[in-house]
């Protein structure tokens, strides 16, 4: 019988209240409910310590980070106003602190008000208030102390007010609620990052950032006396193409014909350089990680200007296609700055902002100080616009040449992109087809003759391929035997480089192959190719061996024989019982020969025969250790690497070729 369902009339819709609108929906205010948006509620609160030095009320900043996850800000601005409020019949810290859409910004034009604010929207200060297992405030005002104290949402004790002649500013200490975040483990790199950047933007304001260890606390500062120049000039380094160029400009703008005029300040710090390149955009402080109306106006005002430029100059060749932005920004250091006294986020999280008003100002402003700027440095915009040209020249060369190899990967295996000395299967069964990939022209003849040619394939590498750990995808796919192998494989490739993603063309239903079989000599050169090829598989394809395609074809160490009889010992441990085994008889031992050196009938018994040979399957399970294993044979561990050899050397001893 099925289960009945809950009735929905009138009495189903309900409304959340208090603290229960953040407490039980954190993400719609925070961006998420986990560690981005616990680390988004720490910022809320400094932001609003930010504003109050910006606004020239204090000069200092600390931030503290305690072992148990809790938080402390402290500034020396002029202390929050808690007590009560004539206008709204209400205790200030009650609007502050328990209700959504309260704060003393809003009214950003009249006199002793924020004129250029992080914080607009009333939410954060309350939002975080809400989110956390305990709050406690201590405001001085420079004659008063008032201090609160919050339990999850909730004001416990009222308001403490008593004389004082202390500093006048706002300290506030809580700790994120793990009842409403999924994790509160903030790392210490979110802090320094992020005060960091408030550092640069906030020219002269000293920060002060405080990591709580075991051994006692860490302190760090922060203070860019020239703000963005500082930082730029800090980006571009000392051999840039030219020095930093700081533009400013303060105008009154509107977003739409029939909206109100409002105030934005642009601050402009920008160099270019052969060797670095990074832009940054902030609006009010706070970091536009996703850009927004900035990103616009400067991809419109540099592709225009230095096009013009281009252009006027004859640097183009003929019929040659415009610059775009990414070959700018190749060899761009731009830092923007921005304020206003309105504007819209995107969303609660601040990563970027829509004012058409303010993006329509610096397109303007932009593009008027590149003309001059060109005009009075002629030197330096021959050089940028020459950098420009390379980046772009460079970038269709590479578009041509990953063009080429997507093509080449993702082709078809048809009679005209033939694989040279692949030796195909009849069967077009991918479930039952087994590519060997083996070492060597001399092992594909063995192999060939060995094999089944109904629904066995082989795959002849020639000598040692590149070490795909250690290399770069552009080198990587250079290599003529790694793209016939993938071109062979026939499911593309996996690249986590955003650099190359648009060669990422991954897709387990077009492998052509049930098993991929490593076939190497049981010898060091044989094992070194198997890891290289392993190694390749891990980089390139990782989803052949999680989804266990991937086996190694396990050869024989020594071939005993004895009257008719011939054994095959794998290990030191087989040899061993097979030699018990043939105790008092006349008998003969040899290391294994080579693929190459091996009888037809031989390979088939060993290596090719499903009912005789021996496979190792590479396990899913295995991947991370085959990861780190490769990494400290094959990557750049030096020291690590030797000690492995000296504490695993012996085992290999008998594999080294001293003769």
């Amino acid at each position: 019988m099925a289960a009945r369902k809950a009735a929905y009339n009138n009495e189903s819709i309900s409304m959340l209240k208090g603290a229960d609108r953040v407490r039980l929906r954190p993400a719609v205010i925070f961006g998420s409910d986990g560690i981005e948006g616990c680390e988004h509620s720490i910022f809320e609160i400094l932001s609003n310590s930010i504003d109050e030095a910006r606004e020239g009320f204090g000069t200092e900043i600390t931030v503290t980070r305690f072992l148990d996850h809790s938080v402390e800000v402290e500034d020396h601005g002029r202390g929050i106003p808690v007590d009560f409020n004539q206008n709204e019949q209400r205790y200030n810290w009650e609007l502050v602190f328990c209700e959504m859409y309260a704060g003393g910004k809003y009214h950003n034009n009249q006199a002793g008000s924020y004129e250029y604010s992080l914080g607009l929207n009333g939410l954060g200060l309350c939002a975080t208030q809400y989110a956390s297992e305990y709050m406690d405030v201590d405001i001085r005002t420079g004659d008063t102390r008032y201090t609160l104290h919050f339990e999850r949402g909730e004001n416990a004790g009222g308001l403490h007010k008593e004389p004082s002649k202390a500093k006048s500013g706002t300290k506030i200490r809580w700790k994120p609620d793990m009842q409403v975040f999924t994790d509160i483990q903030v790392p210490v790199e979110y802090y320094m990052d992020m005060i960091k950047r408030q550092a640069i933007v906030n020219e002269g304001i000293r920060f002060i950032f405080r990591n709580e260890t075991t051994a006692g606390f860490e302190t760090t500062e922060f203070c860019y006396e020239k703000g963005i120049v500082d930082h730029a000039q800090e980006l571009a380094g000392e051999d840039a193409l030219t020095g930093v160029q700081f533009w400013q400009t303060e105008r009154k703008v509107r977003d739409r014909a029939d909206k109100p005029e409002y105030k934005t300040k642009i601050n402009v710090a920008v160099a270019f350089s052969n060797r670095n390149h990074q832009t940054e955009y902030y609006h009010n402080s706070s970091w536009l990680e996703h850009g927004g109306a900035p990103d616009k106006a400067a991809r419109n005002a540099f592709v225009y200007q230095i096009d013009a430029y281009l252009k006027q100059s004859g640097k183009y060749n003929k019929n040659e296609s415009k610059i775009t932005f990414a070959d700018v920004e190749d060899c761009l250091i731009l830092v923007i700055s921005s304020f206003s006294n309105v504007t819209s986020y995107e969303n609660q999280t601040k990563k970027a902002i829509t004012n058409k008003g303010i993006q329509e100002a610096m397109v303007d402003m932009l593009r008027h100080q590149l003309e001059i700027y060109f005009m009075e440095n002629p030197m330096d915009a021959e050089k940028i616009a020459g950098q420009v040209l390379i980046n772009k020249r460079s970038r269709e060369d590479a578009e041509k040449t990953r063009l080429n190899l997507r093509k080449k990967l993702t082709s078809n295996m048809d009679i005209t992109s033939r694989v040279a000395k692949f030796v195909d299967c009849r069967s077009r069964d991918a479930g039952e087809r087994e590519i060997f990939i083996v070492e060597g022209d001399s092992a594909l003849g063995a192999c060939k003759q060995a094999r089944d040619p109904n629904f066995q394939a082989i795959m002849p590498i020639r000598g040692k391929i590149l070490n795909c750990l250690k290399a770069d995808y552009d080198k990587i796919f250079k290599s003529d035997i790694i793209t016939d192998l993938i071109k062979v494989l026939g499911c593309g490739v996996q690249v986590k480089s955003k650099a190359n993603k648009d060669l990422s063309s991954f897709d387990m239903k077009l492998l052509r192959w049930n098993k991929v079989i490593l076939c190497t000599d049981a010898d060091v050169d044989g094992f070194q190719i198997r890891t290289l090829l392993l190694t390749m598989l891990y980089r390139l394809t990782p989803a052949l061996i999680e989804s266990g395609k991937v086996f190694i074809a396990e050869s024989p160490l020594y071939e005993i024989t004895a009257k008719t009889e011939t054994y095959f010992a794998y290990t030191e441990q087989e040899k061993n019982d097979v030699l018990k085994k043939l105790e008092g008889q006349k008998y003969t031992i040899q290391r294994s020969k080579g693929l190459g050196e091996n009888e037809a009938d031989m390979m088939n018994l060993t290596t090719m025969n499903p009912a005789t040979r021996r496979l190792i399957k590479v396990m899913p399970e295995d991947a991370a250790r085959t990861a780190e294993i490769f990494d400290l044979l094959l990557g750049d561990n030096l020291s690590g690497r030797k000690e492995y050899i000296a504490e695993n050397g012996n085992l290999y001893i008998d594999f080294l070729d001293v003769s």
